[in-house]
């Protein structure tokens, strides 16, 4: 790779980085073709880009971002794959789910919306992690909730009120 290449690839990564706040990075060497495409799949299907990245062109990238990355540079050894996604859990769910079947891809480290995560063992805390969405509806709910018992209550005494008048 030519000096001109690692630059231009440095800014298209520091443009991916830029245009996300949910970034997941892993080691997937060793996976077999058959088990790589499918994972490729399993995250289009989950609107997750899956990259295969140099550790010092995305070190590059993420000094040249404006997000602060932390100790995340910190693990780029061996082979590197990024998961760039715009729902919080998802790439953890589908790293969580192919390791019911091998023991990659292991995670090295993630970055939520200004949070480092390192090593592997934070899989099962960010599998979990609620999306937007997901505390968006639980909110919603709470909000509807008191109000819904107002109306029931007001129903039920108008009800009891109209019963009460045909009565007499």
């Amino acid at each position: 790779m030519t000096r001109e290449e690692k630059s231009i690839a440095i800014e298209d990564l520091t443009a991916q980085l830029a245009g996300t706040n949910i970034i997941y990075v892993s080691d997937i060497s060793g996976l077999n073709a058959e088990t790589t495409s499918n994972l490729r799949r399993a995250c289009f299907k989950a609107g997750i880009k899956l990259e295969v990245v140099k550790n010092t062109l995305l070190a590059k990238a993420m000094e040249a971002s404006a997000n602060d990355y932390g100790d995340l540079p910190s693990v780029l050894t061996g082979n590197s794959a990024i998961f760039i996604s715009d729902v919080a859990n998802a790439p953890g769910k589908i790293i969580k789910d192919f390791r019911k079947k091998s023991a990659k891809p292991l995670l090295k480290g993630a970055y939520i919306n200004s949070e480092i995560y390192i090593g592997d063992d934070q899989l099962d805390a960010l599998a979990t992690i609620k999306s937007k969405e997901e505390l968006l509806g639980e909110l919603i709910g709470l909000l509807q909730s008191p109000a819904q018992r107002i109306i029931s209550a007001l129903q039920n005494k108008f009800a009891g009120e109209e019963a009460a008048t045909e009565e007499a």
